[in-house]
């Protein structure tokens, strides 16, 4: 990446279930990345609930229930064809959002031992674009379930949804993904992790014939970091190796983007909620948009323009009092003639909620010597 150079991918080997390449020209937490989205975030079908009819078995409910969800599934277009069931409008399950599998098998032969296995599960209800689960491969052996004898039956109803191994593990693609760097311990990782002998303990793999071995006296590189990365990805039939990949891949580029997204939006809220504060304002209120006074009407604490404090109160005309006053007052209700408060005596000019002389303004008066709220 110091150099920067363009990431560069080399294929070594590509199986069935199984496929290692090389990751070259990336930073460590990118390819570690890469590892454990595979691993954890890429959704498969995978047996969720178990309803037993009937298990005469030598296995008890629970463990046959264990097994039946390790089985993979073939799942090849679950991430377009089925939804999650928490994203579904169904109430118990449809054909968008489950799959149902049936097991119903008994023993009725003297003297022989019957294996239930994954090739006894029928599908009952699947969605249009949801493929087989995967039965009666060529070249591939059943997964046992449990062993019957004569008089023994197990009758089952399986229910299998779509999730990712964050859920649990039973949903994960991958039964194992190595990853390696640094073969030769340039970056001396393993230098001082060892009992007795070094060399026997931590041993050369593979990969690292394909890497120039340390020198003896080579000085060390306090800046190193590790470009390049050995990756071995193995599936459980789920899915194939290169779905796994590209779909890893996939699920790292959207998560990265909502990422970005993300830290995008944060910045324009903050523009829209301070984009009242930028405004004149007068007591704390916009002098502009919704709400704002119009010319000679005043808020709280607003006076006229020619100071009279006329135009107090929400939407009073001008010269009008306070909230129902009369044209010329200035308290709550009060009359012109013999001003008084809410039942109290007259009291000397400017004592806060008594009444005031004629002409005085209510709260926030025009005068410093008049008492308010916004003197």
């Amino acid at each position: 990446m110091s150099q920067e150079k363009d990431p560069h991918v080399r294929i070594q080997e590509l199986k069935k279930d199984k496929v290692k390449f090389v990751l070259e020209n990336v930073d460590l937490a990118l390819a570690n990345s890469i590892r454990r989205v595979m691993m954890a975030d890429i959704p498969t079908i995978a047996i969720d609930m178990v309803e037993i009819e009937s298990n005469t078995t030598v296995l008890p409910d629970e463990f046959i229930a264990h097994r039946l969800g390790q089985i993979p599934l073939v799942s090849t277009n679950c991430d377009e064809a089925i939804r999650y069931t928490r994203d579904c409008t169904c109430m118990d399950g449809c054909k968008y959002c489950t799959v149902i599998l049936n097991l119903n098998v008994a023993c009725n032969e003297e003297g022989k031992t019957m294996m239930i296995t994954s090739n006894h599960l029928e599908v009952a209800l699947w969605g249009e674009e949801v493929d087989q689960i995967g039965k009666d491969e060529i070249g591939v052996e059943p997964i046992l379930i449990t062993k019957i004898r004569k008089g023994m039956e197990l009758k089952v109803r399986c229910v299998a949804k779509k999730g990712i191994a964050k859920e649990h593990a039973k949903w994960s693609p991958c039964s194992a993904v190595g990853f390696e760097y640094d073969p030769h311990n340039r970056l001396r990782h393993t230098t001082y992790w060892f009992e007795s002998d070094e060399r026997a303990e931590w041993p050369l793999s593979d990969n690292a014939q394909l890497e120039e071995p340390v020198k003896e006296d080579e000085p060390f590189d306090y800046n190193a970091k590790p470009t390049r990365f050995y990756m071995d990805v193995e599936t459980d039939g789920s899915l194939g190796p290169q779905e796994v990949v590209l779909k890893g891949l996939q699920e790292l580029q959207t998560k990265l983007a909502n990422l970005v997204l993300g830290l995008k939006q944060e910045p324009e809220a903050e523009m829209a909620t301070g984009a009242d504060q930028s405004l004149p304002q007068t007591n704390g209120h916009p002098t502009a948009g919704w709400g704002a006074p119009a010319a000679g009407a005043g808020g709280w604490g607003q006076t006229s323009p020619n100071g009279t404090g006329a135009g107090a109160g929400w939407g009073s005309p001008v010269a009008a009092g306070a909230w129902g006053g009369s044209p010329g007052t200035s308290n709550w209700s009060a009359p012109p003639a013999a001003p008084t408060g809410w039942g109290t005596s007259p009291a000397p000019a400017g004592s806060g909620w008594s009444p005031r002389p004629p002409g005085s303004a209510g709260w926030g008066g025009s005068s410093p010597q008049q008492a308010g709220w916004n003197v």
